[in-house]
């Protein structure tokens, strides 16, 4: 490896680290902490809504493709101004209580949401421009153990330093952790394209609004990208009705919040790691097909394998079987996705494109968490993770339908890759 791609991915896993942490604590400890405070299966159900700006965030993708102060680097710059915004609004929610302050928590967490979520549009768009396509497969897998070791110290690592030092200290080293994750972003230089769409005349505001629309359906026009939107869609929903249960289970089951930290968060980010780590070993010796194909298998078992608890099969050892195959297969999951997002993606219209893909995991995670709730209350834990597992496997047979399709569309840009290198 060369110190020039050295440099690439260390400066992608720490931007992603840092934006992954408080996503991480938003939608896996906010849960826990407020089942342990005894909130409704139903009312947890619906904390993912505080999400939603994530969910959304396709909206104001162009504006971030077209938009900037490229002084600074335009993706850059955009990542400066959003992830201090998420220091600032953490900062203040540390000084806000649980019990007495709840209202005015929740607003914070949401503004959290809509800065982290307006940081991952310039940071993908800065990492689909850093990857040539053959650094793709490690790229991602780079992203995926950035976004791992993010998740265990939003998730799991919070939990922990929340049962020793409380709610504000706690945030607060949430906080100074993001900052010192920017360190690599100042010695970064981003080469900026000089492109027409960056310096468009002015117009009239009402045809800039139908330009941006536009602009987003022509995005979601492209060949095979709605069918694989629906890939991601149903694989995300089989996915989180699961996962979204397992945790308060857990609490149901007598776990504190230290051993839910320990379990879902430091062990899970290392199962995740080495999911992230084998699918940047399988995608380029079993391709993409094989590689998600694999991962949807995987999740289908895993989510079977936690009905083990609502038997009685509560050992810890099962509890952390149950999650060393889940994460794992995740890891493997989701940089596979990445992987594949990125080859849909126009490098004229990086932020766009990927956004739109990567907007369909958080909006049918809000979707599939509030009906985890609801369902959870009519059928059961089990009846939840069975629905779950189902939808997976129903998953991998549109999978095998639609990766016909992508397979062609890999074998056109594995040419046109060829092309670019003389």
């Amino acid at each position: 490896m060369s110190a020039q791609t050295l440099k690439k991915f260390i400066l992608l896993g720490s931007l992603y680290l840092s934006q992954f942490m408080p996503f991480w604590f938003l939608s896996q400890g906010l849960p826990v902490i407020f089942r342990e405070k005894g909130m409704s299966l139903e009312a947890i159900g619906f904390l993912p809504v505080l999400l939603l700006p994530i969910a959304f965030k396709f909206l104001w993708a162009p504006l971030i493709d077209f938009y900037g102060f490229t002084r600074w680097g335009h993706y850059r710059f955009w990542i400066f101004c959003f992830q201090l915004s998420v220091v600032t609004f953490t900062v203040v929610c540390s000084f806000l209580s649980v019990e007495t302050h709840l209202v005015w928590l929740l607003v914070g967490m949401t503004a959290i949401a809509i800065a982290s979520s307006s940081q991952d549009i310039a940071t993908d768009a800065l990492a689909l421009g850093l990857l040539k396509p053959k650094e793709r497969g490690a790229g991602n897998a780079v992203q995926g153990i950035g976004g791992s070791i993010g998740r265990a110290i939003g998730g799991g690592g919070m939990l922990i330093l929340l049962s020793r030092w409380g709610w504000t200290a706690s945030l607060l080293t949430l906080a100074l952790m993001m900052v010192v994750a920017l360190i690599p972003l100042f010695f970064h230089r981003e080469t900026v394209p000089s492109r027409s769409r960056r310096s468009r005349p002015k117009t009239p505001i009402l045809s800039r609004a139908i330009a941006h629309i536009k602009t987003l359906t022509d995005s979601c026009q492209r060949p095979g990208i709605r069918s694989w939107l629906g890939v991601l869609a149903l694989a995300t929903v089989g996915y989180n009705l699961a996962a979204t249960m397992f945790r308060p289970l857990l609490v149901d089951i007598g776990l504190s919040l230290e051993d839910i930290g320990w379990l879902m968060g430091i062990f899970g980010m290392i199962m995740t790691v080495l999911g992230s780590l084998a699918a940047g070993f399988s995608i380029p010796k079993l391709g993409r097909k094989r590689s998600l194909l694999l991962s949807l298998t995987l999740t289908a078992i895993a989510i079977l394998t936690q009905l083990l608890p609502t038997f009685g099969l509560t050992q810890l050892p099962v509890l952390y079987a149950i999650v060393s195959l889940s994460f794992f297969s995740v890891g493997i999951m989701a940089t596979t996705s990445f992987t594949i997002m990125m080859d849909k993606s126009r490098q004229e219209m990086a932020g766009t494109d990927y956004t739109i893909q990567t907007s369909v995991i958080p909006l049918c995670s809000i979707i599939s968490a509030a009906l985890s709730g609801l369902l959870a209350g009519a059928i059961g834990y089990r009846g939840v993770f069975l629905l779950g597992a189902g939808l997976t496997i129903a998953c991998i047979v549109l999978a095998i339908e639609y990766l016909k399709i992508f397979e062609v569309d890999r074998s056109i840009l594995d040419k046109r890759d060829r092309v670019s290198e003389y």
